[in-house]
């Protein structure tokens, strides 16, 4: 049976940690979706970090842009994060986010076809002030509209504020 979890909160809210012990709470040998892209050291780093708080129980996949080629029918599966896969397809696509929607949906819907359990992390980044920034503007209405798009399917969302996890759907 198809399950969709969100986890949703700010920078350094505790909402990985807190994925990563609901999917090793639903499966023995949970599977760990990276979409991240290395651009720096700093995050080369936080890279490192995640993955040495993940023990060999984990399957670490490496998709940043194309979830749809995988398929994960019967597994618990972690994607972490929603913003950045965003942004790579936000970027792969000029920087237009109807084009970046338009695509990211139809990934999501793809890709969570399957029977599996899904946990999406994603970040709450429209909480902030608002940019000057004509394309960070953009962005963040992007990502709003990624973060209503998955919650909307999701049976569970929870927000990670503080380290504190509150449950809203």
């Amino acid at each position: 049976m198809k399950k969709i979890i969100m986890v949703t909160g700010g920078q350094r809210s505790g909402k990985s940690a807190r994925a990563e012990a609901m999917a090793l709470f639903l499966s023995p040998s949970p599977v760990y979706v990276a979409t991240a892209r290395i651009w720096d050291d700093d995050f080369r780093r936080r890279v490192e970090a995640h993955k040495e708080r993940r023990g060999p129980e984990w399957t670490n996949i490496e998709e940043p842009v194309a979830l749809s080629r995988l398929d994960m029918t019967g597994r618990v599966v972690l994607v972490d994060c929603v913003t950045l896969w965003t942004t790579n397809i936000f970027f792969e696509h000029g920087e237009d986010p109807a084009k970046a929607l338009e695509v990211l949906k139809d990934e999501f819907d793809k890709f969570t076809s399957h029977d599996a359990t899904y946990i999406f992390v994603t970040n709450e980044i429209g909480l902030g002030g608002i940019s000057e920034n004509t394309m960070q503007r953009r962005f963040t209405d992007l990502q709003g509209s990624a973060n209503q798009l998955i919650a909307a399917s999701a049976d569970e969302v929870y927000m990670l504020i503080s380290g504190l996890e509150l449950r809203l759907k």
